[in-house]
């Protein structure tokens, strides 16, 4: 059985990762990154991939599997608005 905890890191995690896929699509589709602020996206990303350390760290899944995918995503985003600036 999940322990309490981990179900609710795993509802946040997927709540929080779920709600930033509309606009990760919404770039991937259009390659339109003029709305982006390429500083803070450069900060967004280095923060998940801190978050992602600290759960690889703290070994707390929730935190690492989040995180993963928001870094992925948030990469990807970050180097269109380098690429399509």
């Amino acid at each position: 059985m999940i322990p309490a905890s981990d179900l609710v890191g795993y509802l946040a995690a997927t709540l929080t990762t779920i709600s930033f896929v509309p606009q990760a699509w919404h770039t991937f589709q259009t390659k339109d990154v003029s709305g982006i602020s390429l500083s803070m996206y450069s900060a967004f990303t280095a923060g998940v991939a801190l978050w992602l350390a600290y759960g690889v760290l703290l070994n707390a899944w929730p935190i690492v599997i989040a995180n993963l995918v928001t870094l992925s995503l948030a990469g990807l985003i970050l180097s269109m608005k380098l690429r399509y600036r």
